[in-house]
C-alpha cells in the first residue's frame, strides 16, 4: 500500500493537532495565566510598548531583585495583541495557542522528512501532535512561550539546511535568516538558543557527512599523539564559525539583559538546589529519569511538581538510582549504536533525534544552574520532538518485521490512548479549582497544591473550605511561610482576628534569622515580607494600634527599600494618624520605585482630597487611569469629582466613566447611586429614580440611596411611595435625622398619623436635643392635636434654642393669639423629657409608635390613598397657617443639586458624626439631597497582600515574579472597595514556571 502525498499527510497532522485541543477553547485563565495575563500591565494598550522590552515575562522590571529574569518580549507582544483584540476573553488566547501548536506540528513534520521516510515522519508527527505532555504548553496560555519558541526553533533549523545545499557557497542569506530565527526563538523563550547547537550537529554529521565513529577515532588518535582529522570543507568552517560567534553573542546579550545575576529561588521551589553533595547530584540525575518516564508514560500529569512532590535522593542506596542508571544507560546505548553502526542513515537519525531531545532540555535540567522548579511538563514540549522521532524510527524498524498487523494495531492503540488522554486532560485546565484538584489526585505531598486549591475556594467566597486546605498545606509543609500567611488571611475573612494574628505571627517567626556578615535582604524571600504587611493591616483595624502597624511597615521597608506594597499600606495608616503630609511623602517615595503603579497615583489623589486640593486630586486620579483605564476606584471617584465641578461637559465624562464601571460590574450599587446623582444634576428625575431604585435593590440598607429616592418621590408629589423607603431607611439607620424629619412630615401632611409623626420628632430630639427642626415640628404636632398650651411651651423652647429664627417667633405668636381668642382649657405640660433622658445612644424602638414603624396602620393608610390625595388638594394656602411653615418637602419642584444639602444660598453646612446637616434660615428640606459617606474616597490598601504568595513567573518550569512566591501571588497587591477602608487583594495562584 502506497503512502499518501506529503500534502495529505501534513493536512491530517494539522487537523489532528487542532481537533485534539478543540475543547481547550472553553478553558479560562488558570495558574500562571493570572500573573502573566490578567495582572500584567504590559498587556494593556495604555502601557508604553517599550516596557515589554524592559520587563520580564510577568511584567516585573528585569533589574529588580524579585524579577524572575525570564525575558520573553515577543511572547508578551502576542499576549498584548490578544488583549488589544478581545481584552480578557480567554477564548482568543487559547485559539491562538492551538493555532501555534498546529504550526509547530507542520514544521516538525517538515523537519522529520529531512531524516526519516514519509510514513515514519507522519507517525512521529502524529505522536507529537497528540502527546499528553503538551497539554500544559498548549492549553495553559502561558505555555505559548514554548510553542512560539519551538516554531522559530524549527524554522531556524529548516532555514539552516538551505544554506548547506551548495558545497561551493556558504549561503550567507539563508544563514543570516537562520540566525535571525534563533534570535527570535530566544526572545520567545530562553531555550531557543539551543537551535544553534542542533545546527552545529547537522553541519557536522549531515552536511559534512562525518560519521560518529570518525569523531571517536579522531579523539582517540588525538590522545594517542597521532592527529587524524575528518574531511572538512571550508564553507562548513565558515558556517560553524558564524554559529559559534552568534551563540556567544546571544549568551552575552542575555546575561547583560538579566544584569549578570541569576534569579533567586527558595528551597520550596527546588529543594535539591540547596541540598548538599551528593544529594543534589543524585536528585538532579534522577529528575532526568522522571522526565523521560513522563514522555514514555504520561499517565499521572500534574500542574506543579515543586516542594515535596519528589523526595530528595539522599544516598546511593536509594532504589530510585536504578531508574537513573537505566535512563543514562539507554541514552548511552543509543549513542554507542550511532557510533558503531555501519548505516550512516541510522547514525544520523539517532544523533539528530538525541540532539533534539537532549539539547533543548539542558537549560531546564539543573545541571548547569539551578532553576525555579523541580519538573515542569511544558518544558518538555521541545525535547519531545527528538523523543517522537525515536518513537517513529522504532516503529519503522518493527514494521520491517513479519508482525506488521500487530505493530499497526499497537500504533493505533497508542495513538488513541494518547489522544483521549490529551482531550480529557484539557478539561482539567477549565478553571483553577479543577486544575489544582487534579494535581492533588496524583500528588498529595505538595503544599503549594493545597494552597492553590484554597485560593480557588477563597475566590468563590468559600472561606471555611479554603481554610481546611490551607491547614492541610501547613500539615504537609510545616515551615511553609506562605501557608501560614494564607491561614491568617482566611481567618481574617472569617472575622476571627485573634486566630489571624496568631497565624501571621507564626509565619513571621519562620522567617530566616539574620546572620553576621550577611545581607538580610538577600536572604529573605521578597514575597515573605508580605507577612509584615498583612499583620500590620490586621493590627491597623484597631485605632489604638496604628503606631504598632506603622512600625511593621517600616520594618518591611528597611528590609527591602523598593517594597512598594509596604509604602502603599503605610500611607493609609499615616492618613488615619492625620499625618497626611508624611503620607504624601511615602506615596511619592513609592512612585520612585514603581512609577507605573496606578494604585499609588490613586492614593496620592486621596491624600490631596484629604488636604482639600480637589484639582490636584483629580489630576492624580486621571494619572491612575492613564496607567490603568480599568482602575475601578479611580473611575468611580474621579467621576464623583467631575460631577462636583458642576459643569455639563464634565458630567458627560463622569457618566461615561460610571457606565464603563457598570459594564464591568452591573451589581455595584455605588455606581447606580452616582448615576442617579448625575441624573438629578441634569434635572432628569425619571432616570434618577431608576438608578436610585437599582441601588436600593442591590443594597437594601444603602443609606444615601434610600433617602435620596424618598426625597425625590416626595418632591414629585408622591409621598405615599416615599414612605416605605423612609421606613426602610430608619429601620436600618434609626439615627438618620433628615430621614426622620421627612418621614414625620409625610405622617402629618399625608398619612395623618400624628402618633407616628411625634415618634419621629422625639427620636430626633433624643439624638440631638438642640435640633430646632425636630423640635419645631413636634410643636406642630401639638397644634394639630389642639394642645395649644403644650405647643406654646414647645415653641418657647424652640425660640430659646434659635432666638434669631423669625418663623419660630411668628409661630409662637400665632399660637398665643389662638390661646387668648379660644380660651383654651389645656393644663397639660409639654413633655420635654428628651432633654434629660439618656436614650440618645439607645437603639430606636419601633414599639413606641402607633404608626408605620409598627406596620400596624400600613394597610389602612394605603387603602385611603385617594383620601390622602384629596386632603392634599384641599390643603390650606393661608401663609399664616402654622402647618404651611412646617419643615417638609413642599418646596420648589426643581430637582436638588446632587451634593447640596441646604435649602438656600445663605445656609451653612456642618458635619456631625459623618453626616451633613444644615443650619437653615428657611425651614425647608426641599433641596436637601444627601451625599453621605458613600461618597468617601478610600485609599487602596493591601488588606491581605499575602495573597501575593505566588506571583509566578516562569523559570524553566516554575514561575515567580518574586523569587520566593510559592503559595500564590497577586500581581496587583490589592484593590479597595469605595466606601470601605478594607482592601480586596487581587489574587493569583501559586505558580509553576518554565
Amino acid at each position: 500500500m502506497g503512502v499518501p502525498a506529503r500534502g495529505a499527510l501534513a493536512a491530517i497532522v494539522a487537523i489532528t493537532a487542532f481537533a485534539v485541543y478543540l475543547n481547550s477553547l472553553s478553558c479560562g485563565f488558570v495558574f500562571d495565566d493570572i500573573s502573566a495575563i490578567k495582572d500584567n500591565r504590559d498587556l494593556r494598550p495604555h502601557t508604553p510598548l517599550k516596557n515589554v522590552f524592559y520587563n520580564d515575562f510577568w511584567g516585573t522590571p528585569m533589574h529588580k531583585e524579585q524579577s524572575h529574569k525570564s525575558y520573553r518580549p515577543l511572547c508578551v507582544l502576542t499576549f498584548r495583541w490578544n488583549y488589544l483584540i478581545h481584552q480578557l476573553d480567554p477564548t482568543g488566547y487559547h485559539l491562538l495557542n492551538v493555532i501555534l501548536h498546529v504550526g509547530v506540528c507542520l514544521l516538525y513534520f517538515r523537519t522529520c522528512l529531512m531524516f526519516l521516510p514519509d510514513a515514519t515522519s507522519f507517525v512521529s508527527s502524529l505522536f507529537f501532535a497528540v502527546h499528553p505532555i503538551h497539554t500544559e504548553a498548549v492549553t495553559g496560555v502561558v505555555g505559548r512561550a514554548e510553542t512560539l519558541s519551538s516554531l522559530f526553533y524549527l524554522a531556524a533549523l529548516i532555514t539552516y539546511t538551505k544554506c548547506c545545499k551548495s558545497k561551493r557557497s556558504t549561503g550567507w542569506k539563508s544563514l543570516i535568516l537562520s540566525m535571525f530565527f534563533v534570535f527570535t526563538a530566544m526572545l520567545c523563550k530562553e531555550q531557543g538558543i539551543t537551535a544553534t547547537a542542533v545546527c552545529v550537529l547537522y553541519e557536522i554529521f549531515v552536511v559534512q557527512k562525518v560519521r560518529a565513529r570518525d569523531i571517536f577515532l579522531a579523539l582517540k588518535s588525538a590522545f594517542g599523539g597521532n592527529k587524524i582529522s575528518p574531511a572538512w570543507s571550508g564553507e562548513g568552517t565558515k558556517r560553524l564559525t558564524a554559529l559559534t560567534l552568534v551563540t556567544f553573542s546571544l549568551l552575552i546579550l542575555r546575561l547583560h539583559i538579566m544584569g549578570s545575576k541569576l534569579p533567586v529561588f527558595t528551597r520550596f521551589d527546588n529543594p535539591a538546589s540547596v541540598a548538599t553533595t551528593p544529594t543534589r547530584q543524585l536528585t538532579y540525575n534522577y529528575l532526568a529519569a522522571v522526565n523521560l518516564r513522563l514522555l514514555f508514560l504520561p499517565s499521572d500529569l500534574c500542574c506543579d511538581w515543586t516542594m515535596g512532590t519528589i523526595p530528595l535522593v539522599e544516598s546511593f542506596a536509594d532504589v530510585r538510582n536504578l531508574a537513573t542508571l537505566v535512563t543514562h544507560g539507554a541514552v548511552l546505548g543509543l549513542l554507542v549504536t550511532a557510533v558503531v553502526t555501519r548505516s550512516r542513515q541510522t547514525s544520523v537519525i539517532l544523533i539528530m533525534s538525541l540532539a533534539m531531545m537532549i539539547l533543548p532540555f539542558l537549560p531546564a535540567s539543573n545541571l548547569f544552574f539551578p532553576v525555579g522548579f523541580v519538573i515542569a511538563e511544558r518544558v518538555l514540549y521541545a525535547p519531545s520532538m527528538g523523543f517522537c522521532m525515536l518513537i517513529g524510527y522504532g516503529w519503522s524498524i518493527l514494521m520491517d518485521k513479519k508482525c506488521k498487523k500487530l505493530v499497526l494495531l499497537l500504533l493505533v492503540t497508542l495513538l488513541a490512548a494518547h489522544t483521549s488522554k490529551t482531550y480529557i486532560r484539557n478539561y482539567d485546565w477549565l478553571d483553577e479549582y479543577s486544575i489544582f484538584m487534579s494535581g492533588l489526585k496524583v500528588n498529595d505531598r505538595n503544599a503549594k497544591l493545597f494552597n492553590n486549591v484554597g485560593h480557588a475556594l477563597e475566590s468563590q467566597g468559600r472561606f471555611k473550605e479554603a481554610l481546611n486546605f490551607f491547614n492541610m498545606a501547613v500539615q504537609v509543609q510545616g515551615d511553609d511561610i506562605g501557608a501560614h500567611i494564607n491561614v491568617g488571611r482566611t481567618y481574617n475573612h472569617l472575622k476571627m482576628f485573634k486566630e489571624a494574628e496568631d497565624a501571621y505571627l507564626k509565619a513571621k517567626s519562620l522567617l530566616p534569622k539574620a546572620k553576621p556578615g550577611e545581607s538580610y535582604q538577600a536572604r529573605i524571600a521578597p514575597n515573605h515580607l508580605n507577612v509584615f504587611v498583612n499583620l500590620a493591616n490586621l493590627i491597623a483595624k484597631n485605632a489604638t494600634r496604628l503606631e504598632e502597624a506603622d512600625l511593621l511597615y517600616r520594618q518591611a521597608i528597611s528590609m527591602r527599600a523598593d517594597y512598594t506594597q509596604a509604602y502603599i499600606n503605610r500611607g493609609d495608616v499615616l492618613i488615619k494618624l492625620n499625618r497626611t503630609k508624611e503620607a504624601q511623602e511615602v506615596y511619592e517615595r513609592a512612585l520612585f520605585y514603581d512609577s507605573n503603579n496606578p494604585d499609588i497615583y490613586y492614593n496620592l489623589g486621596v491624600v490631596f482630597l484629604e488636604q482639600g486640593k480637589a484639582s490636584q486630586a483629580l489630576a492624580y486620579l486621571d494619572k491612575a487611569l492613564e496607567f490603568d483605564p480599568e482602575h475601578e476606584q479611580a473611575l468611580l471617584n474621579s467621576a464623583i469629582l467631575l460631577q462636583e465641578l458642576g459643569r455639563a461637559e464634565l458630567r458627560k465624562v463622569a457618566r461615561e466613566r460610571l457606565l464603563k464601571l457598570l459594564r464591568k460590574d452591573s451589581n455595584n450599587e455605588r455606581v447606580h447611586f452616582n448615576l442617579g446623582m448625575l441624573a438629578m444634576d441634569d434635572h432628569d428625575s425619571g432616570d434618577a429614580e431608576r438608578w436610585f431604585r437599582n441601588a436600593v435593590a442591590l443594597k437594601e440598607d444603602f443609606r444615601s440611596a434610600l433617602f435620596n429616592l424618598a426625597l425625590l418621590l416626595a418632591d414629585e408629589q408622591r409621598p405615599l411611595e416615599a414612605a416605605p423607603f423612609l421606613n426602610q431607611l430608619v429601620r436600618f439607620h434609626p439615627d438618620h435625622v433628615k430621614g426622620l424629619i421627612l418621614l414625620g412630615d409625610i405622617y402629618i401632611n399625608n398619612i395623618k398619623d400624628l402618633d407616628a409623626a411625634e415618634n419621629c420628632y422625639r427620636r430626633i430630639l433624643q439624638l440631638d436635643p438642640t435640633n430646632v427642626q425636630g423640635l419645631h415640628n413636634l410643636c406642630v404636632v401639638m397644634v394639630e392635636r389642639g394642645k395649644l398650651n403644650q405647643a406654646a411651651q414647645c415653641l418657647e423652647r424652640a425660640a430659646a434654642l434659635a432666638p434669631h429664627q423669625d418663623y419660630v417667633q411668628r409661630h409662637l405668636s400665632i399660637v398665643r393669639n389662638r390661646i387668648n381668642k379660644e380660651s383654651v382649657d389645656d393644663t397639660d405640660v409639654f413633655d420635654d423629657s428628651f432633654w434629660s433622658s439618656n436614650t440618645k445612644d439607645k437603639p430606636f424602638n419601633a414599639e413606641t409608635s402607633n404608626g408605620q414603624f409598627l406596620q400596624r396602620k400600613t394597610d389602612s393608610v394605603f387603602a385611603n390613598h385617594a383620601a390622602v390625595h384629596n386632603h392634599i388638594g384641599s390643603k390650606q394656602s393661608n401663609t399664616d397657617s402654622l402647618n404651611n411653615h412646617m419643615i417638609h418637602l413642599k418646596g420648589p419642584s426643581k430637582p436638588a443639586r446632587a451634593i447640596s444639602n441646604v435649602a438656600s444660598s445663605d445656609s451653612t453646612t456642618e458635619t456631625k458624626d459623618g453626616q451633613q446637616t444644615a443650619k437653615q434660615t428657611v425651614p425647608e428640606l426641599s433641596n436637601i439631597v444627601e451625599p453621605t459617606t458613600d461618597r468617601v474616597f478610600d485609599r487602596i490598601i493591601s488588606a491581605d497582600v499575602t495573597k501575593l504568595n505566588i506571583q509566578t513567573q516562569e523559570r524553566g518550569g516554575a514561575k515567580h515574579a518574586n523569587p520566593d512566591q510559592f503559595n500564590r501571588s497577586a500581581a496587583a497587591a490589592a484593590a479597595a472597595v469605595v466606601g470601605s477602608k478594607q482592601g480586596i487583594p487581587k489574587q493569583t495562584k501559586d505558580s509553576a514556571l518554565s
